[in-house]
């Protein structure tokens, strides 16, 4: 209830319009992207909680530490051990299991820039758990932050990719100069992302 009028207040006073192509009834992963800026976890946060979507994020281990630990957990944070990668896609099947509808939300673009490419951890994910992927978005030439659509996957990374190239082709992030082109290294070497 407080996180909802929280982000009620966010929303009167936000200079950002939210927009939605629809509330995710599944669990889904909710793509962040362009990811620019840390401004971007405040948006997604406000967009999540005055949506009443249950979201949950991978960190590196680090941000849990110490006293930040209880509060990064409570507002959804799943701390990562990138030496043990499959035990996160466990414990994300877990949920999808108890019934439990929420967005696991991945930025694959990275820590706001610098990257040549996505990193293909989220179509991984989705593949292997047989989520969707929700399309979260951030774009400063129109003010717009909000949802697109839900895809699922086929299994053909260069077409899903093309997919969602399309739908971000004119999204610019909060920092357009950070912004990285929705692209798998799996498109480009032939390798695949499954």
């Amino acid at each position: 209830m407080l996180k909802r009028l929280l982000a009620r207040l966010f929303w009167l006073f936000s200079r950002w319009r939210l927009t939605a192509d629809g509330v995710p009834t599944r669990p889904t992963i909710l793509i962040g992207a362009p990811h620019t800026s840390n401004w971007d976890f405040v948006l997604m946060l406000a967009i999540a909680w005055r949506l009443g979507i249950e979201v949950h994020w991978l960190g590196k281990s680090s941000l849990f530490r110490g006293w930040r630990g209880p509060v990064m957990r409570r507002l959804g944070g799943i701390s990562v051990d990138r030496s043990d990668p499959a035990r996160v896609v466990g414990d994300v099947v877990a949920h999808v299991h108890e019934g439990r509808v929420f967005g696991l939300v991945i930025t694959p673009d990275g820590t706001r820039g610098g990257n040549t490419h996505w990193k293909s951890g989220f179509y991984r994910i989705a593949r292997e758990t047989g989520m969707p992927v929700t399309l979260g978005f951030v774009d400063r030439t129109t003010m717009t932050t909000g949802l697109g659509p839900t895809l699922d996957l086929s299994g053909d990374v260069g077409a899903d990719m093309d997919r969602i190239r399309a739908f971000y082709a004119d999204k610019a992030g909060l920092r357009p100069e950070r912004r990285t082109v929705p692209r798998l290294r799996e498109e480009t070497d032939g390798s695949s992302a499954t």
